[in-house]
């Protein structure tokens, strides 16, 4: 599938020294941002021999807020740098394969009703699969992000096991965001930033004079940019007229273990400790209508264009078969909340392989279930077809399709899809 893109950039970016390598090559995700700018400045700066390599992963502006962060303008930031560093440089347009495994992913997900996390997979299946494969078939030893995470190698049972550790600035941190990295392509992936903070990056790249030393940092989909998500998903997903209704807080069927601080569970609880409540339109009252449930998810307040209630109205609940949205009053409302959640078999994933539960084990960690939110006491149990994650605390807005990682201290252990 690649051979004509590596093959193209290996006449325009390696020439005839391909066969003669001195030292270790990296190939640098330049993204046209600060991070990614400095990262490639500071392996230059060890030795290391640094190829940039600008993906160009989407081509539709019609949904793309461009005066905010469009490609093409980031591609000219990442050329620029590339020029000041004297690195080789090219674009790799990799959009048919965003579109095929990240694009057509996320449309399938928002039809059922989940909330799917586009980075997450990005990572996974774009940076760390396609771009390393054509970066490695350039010659690259090893491919560099901006990513505020670290990378530690240790040994065990004379076995070499990588490690993703957070990053050394807690405000910027980003390993939840590789929490689906296998130990092949941590092997092959360098972090030169992530020991530093965030103002030290944006120092270096001031020192440096580059041109991206002061550019704000992106916000919305993985190489996209900011995207209008309702007009990314009207692409496929077409309007389709629905009732809002509010839920009031004595209709929620009180959780199970509400009152219990540890997680002492016995296994017939643990299905209902993760499993979501069922709402009817006869539990509560319709306030308003909406044009799809499938542009909605659990924690969305904005949006909702509901006004004359006591406390903002939160959604959560979505019910796209019978195309109903389910809301309660403000933040506390229980029907938010849940302290527990169901990983299935095939969708829990391992960083650290050497610590895979086994059937009936369990195992004390802390964990997220989105990106920027502190980790929580959980414990994890191996069940029959699954993964248990419970809380100490109830969580709100658990989530089918995002992500929940589990952590030991800095470490990033491993990650599922919530079911």
């Amino acid at each position: 599938m690649y051979n004509n893109k590596t093959n193209t950039l290996k006449r325009s970016l390696l020439g005839s020294e391909l066969r003669v390598r001195i030292m270790k090559t990296v190939v640098v995700g330049l993204s046209g941002g600060v991070d990614s700018s400095v990262a490639a400045y500071l392996l230059k700066e060890q030795g290391y021999r640094v190829i940039g390599l600008f993906m160009k992963n989407w081509h539709d502006d019609s949904v793309t807020i461009s005066d905010e962060c469009p490609w093409l303008d980031d591609s000219n930031d990442a050329m620029l740098v590339a020029n000041k560093l004297g690195i080789p440089f090219q674009t790799v347009d990799l959009s048919e394969e965003y579109k095929e495994r990240i694009v057509n992913y996320m449309f399938k997900e928002y039809e059922m009703g989940r909330t799917p996390n586009p980075d997450v997979l990005c990572n996974r299946e774009i940076k760390f699969d396609v771009f390393m494969k054509i970066a490695l078939s350039l010659g690259a030893d090893y491919v560099a992000t901006g990513h505020y995470c670290q990378k530690e190698t240790i040994t065990k049972d004379g076995k070499e096991i990588h490690q993703l550790l957070a990053g050394a600035d807690p405000n910027k941190d980003q390993s939840y965001f590789l929490c689906q990295l296998s130990q092949d392509q941590l092997a092959k992936t360098l972090f030169p930033i992530g020991h530093l903070q965030k103002p030290q990056v944006r120092e270096i790249a001031l020192a440096q004079d580059l041109v991206t030393a002061g550019k704000k940092d992106s916000q919305g989909l993985c190489f996209i940019g900011k995207v209008r998500l309702p007009d990314f998903l009207q692409q496929q997903l077409r309007p389709k007229e629905g009732v809002i209704v509010e839920i009031p807080k004595e209709a929620v069927p009180q959780m199970v273990g509400e009152d219990v601080a540890s997680n002492a569970f016995a296994k017939a609880d643990l299905a209902q400790l993760a499993e979501k409540p069922v709402y009817t339109i006869t539990d509560g009252k319709v306030v308003a209508k909406h044009q799809g449930a499938h542009y909605f998810t659990k924690g969305q307040r904005k949006g909702l264009a509901v006004g004359g209630t006591a406390e903002p109205l939160f959604v959560i609940e979505t019910d796209v078969k019978e195309n109903v949205i389910y809301t309660g009053q403000g933040k506390s409302h229980p029907g938010l909340y849940r302290k527990g959640l169901f990983v299935r078999e095939e969708e829990i994933h391992w960083i650290r392989e050497d610590l895979t539960l086994a059937v009936d084990e369990t195992m004390e960690v802390e964990a997220r279930i989105r990106y920027r939110q502190p980790l929580e006491k959980a414990t994890l149990y191996r069940v029959e077809g699954g993964l248990y994650v419970i809380f100490d605390h109830p969580q709100t807005a658990i989530a089918e399709g995002q992500f929940v990682a589990w952590y030991d201290g800095d470490s990033c252990l491993g990650s599922g899809v919530i079911s």
